[in-house]
């Protein structure tokens, strides 16, 4: 039975990365040299990948010690750590020190476990093998998961399937082994992904409640024992990295306003971008994220739930293999479905208000509309039992057949945007083999529209990992703020005052990213106004790089 089970596996996982290779081109073909540098998210998320892969295996005590906005101690706390997303990393950075094959690696991976961790849960619920391949589909390669192509933290849309699986498993064997099992699930979704963490424990939540009464457990001390210890494995061993987070919060003040820019409406649960329903989305109102669960997941979910609710399904004896997914299974996924839609729409829909004045993480959170991804993963749970019911017909190979092509239908979107990485400038090639000491990169760029732009820097950093007076996240500190337009003069005196405090010794000048007058500006100053102040390092291209050796008096 193991060895069936690792075959079984194998052959899973195999199938997996088939299927990520050939949904997500042109991503095998450049691998090595292509991301999303078509926006600075995608930027940030290839630099924030490979500076955790690169702490890890330098230093780790320095993991939160960022190389950005220098000279902040914990600038990994600014936005999300993707810890688990760097220790995947870790080894393709060891090998290549390429930060696009280092993320690209991160990428691809997050589709092949969304598929593996969803086949698992619908296997464990049904016993049915070509259901959870179709499910795997459906929800691996959902409209939402494209949509985040440029977030890397949100792709990891895996680990939810994976804590629901790890719950049915405690739930099946209420043992310590599985109470500890479900506890490290939960800790590794949080250090996924913040919003996935806090998504995933409120699923675990509403669960023990819900099946502690469907089940008849709630008087069961043993039952509530083992979902303590599941927590206390979470909250202990998930502390150590929420630490610098609520540092950040005590020492900043940070935290999401109450507002509805990033909640759902209408047209986010419609608009999608796979080619079998993207035509529609030039008659959608205005949608504010991207929802759409697919046809299939939509039609064969709510099919689902309603043949096992009204018991159309015939439940197998109780000593026959499970080929349906229980009832109170069911009940409970369409009360998740129903109570995470409504979170979805935001303040003005009261619910997420309630959660955010009442449960402290909420406070971290900005974006209730991701929530949706929870309402995908319980129609395509729901959706097995149709599907079962699909090919329990005569010509049950042809009907899988027929719903595979339709699943994959449904669901195509490639080929996914990218593009290629451009040369890296000898300035930072030179700059890689100086002594680490604080640097500054030109044009600083200085009003808030234009913070996103230091991200360029920040992934040209990656070949050098110099610590970076410049920065972009989801916290932009206010000493940021207030330097941003005497550095953006830099040679001034005024950027020179600033800059002689904290020890910069470099300076990294864009000229390329200049228009001609300020080009002509930059230069002369550089060369002639303040030449007894900067020694030139290396000249080449369009992006030189200067020492810093006095200060103007």
């Amino acid at each position: 039975m193991r060895f069936r089970g690792s075959v079984e596996a194998t052959a899973v996982v195999l199938g997996a990365v088939l299927l990520a290779g050939v949904f997500t081109l042109p991503y095998v073909v450049h691998f090595t040299d292509a991301g999303r540098l078509d926006t600075n998210d995608g930027r940030w998320s290839i630099w924030v990948v490979s500076w955790v892969a690169h702490a890890l295996t330098t230093d780790p005590s320095q993991l939160f010690r960022a190389n950005i906005f220098y000279p902040h101690p914990n600038a990994l706390a600014f936005s999300e750590g993707n810890i688990v997303e760097g220790v995947l990393a870790a080894p393709v950075w060891l090998l290549t020190k390429n930060p696009y094959t280092t993320h690209n690696f991160v990428f691809l991976w997050s589709f092949v476990l969304s598929f593996v961790a969803t086949y698992y849960l619908i296997r464990h619920l049904t016993g049915d093998r070509r259901a959870a391949i179709i499910a795997g589909i459906l929800f691996a390669y959902c409209p939402f998961a494209f949509a985040r192509q440029a977030h890397v933290q949100l792709l990891m849309v895996g680990f939810l399937p994976w804590a629901m699986l790890a719950w049915h498993r405690f739930m099946e064997r209420t043992t310590i082994a599985r109470a500890i099992e479900l506890g490290l699930v939960l800790t590794t979704t949080g250090l996924a992904c913040a919003y996935y963490g806090i998504f995933a424990g409120g699923m675990v939540t509403f669960a023990s409640l819900w099946f502690s009464i469907s089940r008849g457990r709630w008087k069961d001390v043993k039952y509530w024992a083992m979902v303590a210890v599941a927590a206390v494995v979470c909250i202990g061993t998930i502390l150590p990295f929420f630490l610098p987070y609520m540092q950040m919060q005590r020492s900043t003040g940070f935290e999401r306003s109450l507002g509805g820019q990033y909640s759902a409406n209408i047209g986010a649960w419609l608009v999608s971008s796979a080619w079998s329903h993207r035509w529609w989305a030039a008659y959608l109102d205005k949608p504010s994220e991207v929802l759409f669960p697919g046809i299939l997941a939509c039609v064969l979910g709510i099919w689902g739930a309603t043949l096992v609710l009204r018991r159309t399904v015939v439940e197998p004896p109780s000593n026959d293999r499970r080929t349906t997914v229980p009832r109170d299974v069911a009940w409970f996924y369409v009360g998740l479905a129903v109570f995470t839609l409504w979170l979805t729409f935001g303040p003005d829909a009261g619910l997420y208000t309630l959660l955010y004045d009442t449960v402290p993480v909420f406070s971290f959170l900005r974006a209730p509309s991701r929530a949706g991804i929870v309402v995908t993963l319980c129609l395509v749970v729901l959706a097995a039992p149709a599907l079962i019911a699909l090919m329990r017909r005569k010509a049950t190979t042809a009907a899988f057949a027929v719903l595979l092509v339709l699943a994959v239908a449904d669901t195509y979107r490639a080929p996914l945007r990218m593009r290629e990485a451009p040369p890296l400038p000898h300035a930072y090639r030179t700059l890689a083999d100086l002594p680490k000491a604080p640097t500054l990169e030109l044009p600083y760029w200085a009003s808030g529209p234009e913070y996103h732009r230091h991200a360029e820097y920040m992934l040209a950093s990656t070949a050098h990992w110099q610590p970076l007076i410049n920065g972009y996240s989801d916290h932009i500190p206010q000493d940021f703020r207030d330097a941003a337009p005497a550095l953006n003069s830099f040679p001034s005196r005024e950027a020179f005052a600033i800059l002689e405090p904290l020890g910069a010794r470099y300076v990294v000048v864009h000229l390329d990213l200049m228009n001609a007058e300020n080009r002509a500006s930059m230069i002369r100053r550089l060369d002639t106004d303040f030449a007894a102040h900067l020694r030139p390092l290396e000249k080449s291209g369009d992006v030189w790089l200067y020492e810093i050796i006095a200060s103007p008096r």
